[in-house]
């Protein structure tokens, strides 16, 4: 067999193979792999690795790494090499340093998103993915209870560790998102003296916030056996109870990653009770949500993009929640009877602020 015989043998007849398909077939990889990212981060968090190379303050050479993290020095290279090609961390010609995005993988810091990583990765809430198909052909409840047998909420009232976990991820991203909503937003908190964080989880939101805002005293507002391990915060209640049967009374209700979680049915119950808290006059409810953007980019919006992969957490690990697109918030707020709306993208951050008003 010649060489021209042998490439048409191979079904390669066509010298300059299409640039799409010849992209496909590099691409298809991310998808065969796609797990690997979370887990290497996964276990460099568990490590401690950034925390050590925060503590240092300067080049840590391998060895010494290992020693302090107590890992195979061999072994760790290769997971180190992993994630410099990623940009997570830096290589110097004595060490490894620390880089803007692995200092959110510290164990501690206003930035850290450590605790959602951990809790993504766990296998509670990566289980549901494998259910995801039957979800769809109707054969499971839903992704999670597939996985489970109960749907999220019971799941964590009956297991402390990973209800600990999703206070642990909220919080990481409450010390994230509120100070930004402060910094954009901070004229929708003047004048008001009392907020409730509707699903406030530990109270982190309400700490940061009344720490920049110290006329305002704070209610976090919870299910009961969430509200009772909420942290000790000065000027800040717990409380515990159900958003679909009543909202404790303040001047403004403060509601941040719940939303999503529900359908828009469970959502007009939440928000008509949060409206009928707050006053008639002067009152608003402070919603940050991601909001979807109805063209296609193909994932050059990063912020698009992780809106999109927040829509499909949602399909794994909710009966019938999802991300929304603005038309779908108007729909939601009117049913709740709200007057007038406002949204405001916050810089830096996956969720805009949407302000409602009785």
């Amino acid at each position: 067999m010649d060489m021209a015989e042998a490439v048409r043998s191979a079904g390669a007849e066509s010298v300059r193979e299409d640039p799409e398909e010849a992209w496909a077939k590099v691409e298809i990889w991310r998808y065969v792999f796609g797990f690997v990212e979370m887990a290497a981060v996964k276990c460099v968090i568990e490590l401690g690795i950034p925390d050590v190379l925060e503590a240092r303050g300067e080049p840590v050479a391998l060895e010494d790494l290992a020693s302090a993290t107590g890992s195979d020095p061999r072994l760790l290279s290769r997971v180190m090499r992993f994630l410099i090609n990623r940009r997570i961390f830096e290589a110097r010609a004595t060490g490894y340093v620390q880089t803007p995005l692995s200092r959110l993988l510290m164990s501690h810091g206003g930035g850290s998103m450590a605790g959602f990583v951990l809790m993504e990765s766990s296998p509670v809430m990566l289980a549901p993915w494998q259910h995801l198909g039957r979800y769809l052909k109707g054969e499971v409840s839903s992704s999670f209870t597939g996985a489970n047998s109960v749907d999220v909420w019971s799941y964590a009232a009956v297991h402390p560790e990973h209800r600990d976990l999703i206070s642990l991820a909220m919080a990481c991203d409450a010390r994230i998102v509120v100070p930004g909503v402060i910094r954009e937003c901070l004229d929708v908190f003047e004048g008001v003296k009392s907020v409730v964080d509707v699903g406030g989880a530990d109270g982190t939101s309400l700490g940061v916030l009344v720490k920049a805002c110290p006329w305002i005293r704070g209610i976090n507002f919870d299910l009961p056996h969430v509200a009772s391990t909420g942290l000790k915060i000065d000027n800040v209640e717990h409380v515990g109870g159900d958003m679909f049967l009543h909202v404790p009374e303040a001047d403004a209700a403060f509601i941040m990653w719940v939303l999503h979680d529900w359908g828009d049915d469970e959502c007009v119950k939440i928000l008509t009770n949060c409206r009928q808290a707050v006053p008639s006059r002067g009152g608003k409810v402070i919603i940050l949500e991601s909001v979807l953007d109805k063209e296609t980019d193909y994932g050059e919006d990063k912020r698009k993009d992780t809106g999109l992969m927040l829509d499909m957490c949602m399909l794994a690990h909710t009966d019938h929640g999802k991300e929304r697109t603005l038309a779908e918030w108007k729909l939601v707020l009117d049913r709740s009877g709200f007057a007038s709306h406002t949204v405001k993208p916050i810089p830096g951050v996956v969720q805009s602020a949407i302000i409602a008003y009785p």
